[in-house]
């Protein structure tokens, strides 16, 4: 388990991330990495440190700058351009399990034991999943912890992944009652 959020361009980039290894990871989407974005990333190096791993071409150069300026103390990883490309294609999604080890090992990525504070009977007794308000509830909590909005598993992964105890997830759960109460009435 990766201690630190990875944090790559786009949705096939997780997937090859996590064919490498088990870690949390935020795609910003390209260039238009937009203010909830850099707040999920702020969130993220507060609470576990982050690793950028952008594609090896001007994109990925530009992306990595553009984090850089506004969340401090991140690390990054790199690959090669031989170990990202593929045909005509370069990208993170083309390197394999091996060069992304190898670069998270190179950015001093931090290894630890998989937390599991948190599990899906927790989202059903919270009324996280299996409920008809379940999503906007996800939605609520996730911006009250400042996580994100995520399915039910990707919620799971994030509360057990940013450390958030028990208590915070208590306390964010009372809010958002509290907000949805006064919505009803």
């Amino acid at each position: 388990m990766i201690k630190e959020v990875i944090v790559v361009e786009g949705r096939d980039d997780i997937t090859a991330v996590k064919k490498a290894v088990d870690a949390e990871v935020i795609a910003v989407g390209g260039f238009g990495i937009n203010k909830k974005v850099i707040d999920r990333i702020k969130e993220a190096q507060k609470r576990k440190g982050v690793i950028v791993l952008t594609d090896p071409d001007f994109a990925g150069e530009k992306i990595r700058k553009i984090i850089s300026k506004r969340v401090e103390g991140i690390k990054h990883a790199y690959i090669s351009r031989a170990e990202g490309t593929k045909g005509d294609d370069i990208g993170v999604e083309n390197a394999e399990p091996a060069a992304i080890i190898k670069a998270l090992e190179e950015a001093k990525a931090t290894v630890g034991e998989k937390r599991e504070e948190f599990n899906i009977q927790d989202l059903i007794f919270f009324k996280l999943s299996a409920d008809p308000k379940a999503k906007l509830r996800r939605e609520l909590v996730g911006k009250e912890l400042r996580v994100g909005y995520g399915n039910a598993n990707q919620l799971l992964s994030r509360l057990n992944n940013y450390g958030i105890g028990k208590a915070e997830f208590v306390e964010a759960i009372k809010k958002v009652d509290k907000l949805l109460e006064a919505g009803e009435n």
